[in-house]
């Protein structure tokens, strides 16, 4: 049975009638929108709020529910500012309030859109699933346009201690952030239902059943997909060392101390030698270094190669170096190098999307009239085009470079390519202690259920982490401390249904919003010819 429509379209004439709402009145609506974004960021890390993302979707339901479109976008906006805003303060660490302030206002606007569709569907049988549906459209949208995307924030990314986490190994983060928005809206229209029942004493069965299903559905759903999560050894152990060199100050100069950054790895991995030459910690298979922990080149500086060479020499590893790769022409290169410790560097991964505005400035003459810090991006860096998956002593370890584990097909592919395990190498130490670095590992944690593989995180900065497949941490860095993490990871080689529909379950649900869409609009069309009559 479907839910209850609304008697009277709030287009309508009807409603043209009726009396606006007067002083404070006029406040509620906006104020409950900014509200339910509020709610969305405190249920991302590093809080342990994931729960609080479903009063969130049943207070925007409330608001959107019957609006106006015009309305439901200008309602949805101030719910994206409301999120993204604090959510994304830390892009303005170094570098300012604006950059800060226009990505959100831009990023906001496809929050907007949304809270326009769910607004539009609000009307229908069955709006909760519909909206829900929505909000993953407008998900999709934000992680592939402008520049190729910016999926953070996505409500996934929120769930890495949540109830519905085992979702991701069904369909990735869109069946993960699907489940959670439509249990937010299932829970207002129950609400909903219940208020009408009380107000008329009538039973509304079918509705009530309806709404009900939208919670019930989403949680058993979780409870099945419980049996996908599994962090057992299918293809036996690695040991596998993490190190995290530090940096000599935060900010975006640190980039002025890159030998000492290099030095710091390299000293960390040689007393990592020492301790495992003195039975302190065990042998590890191979060491990952972070993103960035050279940025001298190796290839072009003899003296960067030297103190690599020896370093691994000592470990006597295979070990995945962070480097910026600078040739005499073109662009630059953001580059992880297998460096063995008798042939040295072997294979090489270049980072598939770098990011805009960090990496390369797109319309830099334009950005620069706003902040002139673009010019600290002296040179653009260039993509690579070649999935990253190198063979470390028998073990095959997927690469996603720190920016890159926000995109779903970024991470996949490398588990389609025959990874075992995933390391997602990074550097954080431009955004200082702000949350960003949380945001990010928790990232992570996802992927790791989405793909059910042993994910290891090294940040040349914190918190670098080993996550086992099941998303458990079991083992973390404190932020701005130098340190080795060593551990014995499971290793994987199944793939889970996420893994292998790949963007099969999003272009679903895109299908239904855009289906309930277009229902909305034929209804609205309909509606004015009986209107003509």
């Amino acid at each position: 049975m479907s839910t209850t429509i609304a008697p009277v379209d709030a287009s309508g004439p009807a409603a043209a009638s009726e009396p606006g709402p007067t002083g404070l009145r006029r406040l509620v609506r906006p104020g409950a929108a900014v509200l339910s974004g509020a709610l969305l960021f405190l249920s991302f890390p590093p809080r342990p709020l994931w729960w609080l993302a479903l009063p969130a979707f049943a207070l925007l339901g409330w608001t959107l529910r019957g609006r106006r479109l015009r309305a439901g976008f200008g309602l949805g906006y101030l719910a994206g500012l409301g999120f993204l805003l604090p959510l994304l303060i830390w892009t303005g660490a170094e570098v300012g309030r604006f950059p800060w302030i226009a990505l959100s206002a831009v990023e906001a606007l496809f929050i907007a859109a949304a809270g326009l569709g769910i607004a539009a569907v609000s009307r229908l049988p069955g709006w909760p699933v519909l909206a829900a549906a929505v909000w993953i459209l407008a998900e999709a949208a934000r992680a592939r346009v402008p520049f190729g995307g910016f999926p953070w924030g996505k409500i996934a990314f929120g769930q890495a201690d949540g109830f519905f986490l085992p979702l991701a190994a069904v369909g990735g983060t869109p069946v993960l952030g699907f489940a959670v928005a439509l249990c937010g809206f299932g829970l207002y229209e129950v609400i909903r239902q219940v208020r009408a029942y009380r107000a008329t004493g009538v039973v509304p069965r079918g509705p009530l059943a309806a709404a009900a299903l939208t919670v019930l559905v989403p949680v058993t759903g979780a409870l099945a997909a419980l049996p996908l999560v599994d962090d057992s050894a299918e293809d036996g152990t690695a040991t596998v060392a993490a190190v995290q060199g530090n940096v000599p100050r935060l900010g975006l100069d640190f980039n002025e101390q890159r030998r000492a950054v290099l030095d710091n790895h390299a000293a960390r991995t040689t007393e990592l030698a020492e301790d495992v030459k003195a039975g302190k910690k065990p042998q590890p298979d191979f060491v990952l270094w972070p993103e960035n922990s050279s940025d001298i080149d190796p290839y072009a500086n003899p003296d960067a190669a030297d103190v690599i060479g020896k370093a691994v020499e000592k470990i006597g590893v295979p070990t995945v170096i962070g480097a910026v790769i600078a040739p005499e022409t073109g662009k630059l290169r953001n580059t992880l190098i297998e460096w063995d410790p008798d042939k040295g560097p072997v294979a090489t991964y270049d980072k598939r999307h770098v990011q805009p505005f960090g990496e390369y400035i797109p319309m830099r003459p334009f950005v620069r009239v706003f902040n002139s810090n673009v010019d600290r991006v002296s040179r653009d860096f260039g993509p690579g085009d070649k999935i990253g998956v190198f063979d470390l002593a028998g073990t095959k370890v997927g690469l996603a470079t720190c920016y890159e584990a926000a995109f779903d097909w970024a991470v996949r592919d490398t588990v389609t390519h025959g990874a075992q395990l995933i390391s997602v190498p990074s550097n954080n130490a431009t955004f200082g202690r702000s949350e960003m670095t949380y945001q990010q590992l928790a990232m992570s944690r996802v992927r790791a259920v989405e793909h059910s593989r042993s994910v290891v995180v090294p940040v040349t900065s914190g918190v670098s982490a080993i996550i086992r497949p099941d998303g458990r941490i079991v083992q973390q860095t404190e932020m701005f401390t130098p340190d080795v993490l060593v551990d014995k990871v499971p290793l994987r080689s199944s793939l889970t249904p996420a893994t292998r529909m790949g963007t099969l379950p999003e272009a679903l649900l895109v299908a239904v919003a855009a289906a309930g869409l277009g229902w909305s609009a034929l209804r609205s069309v309909r509606a004015r010819r009986s209107r003509d009559v």
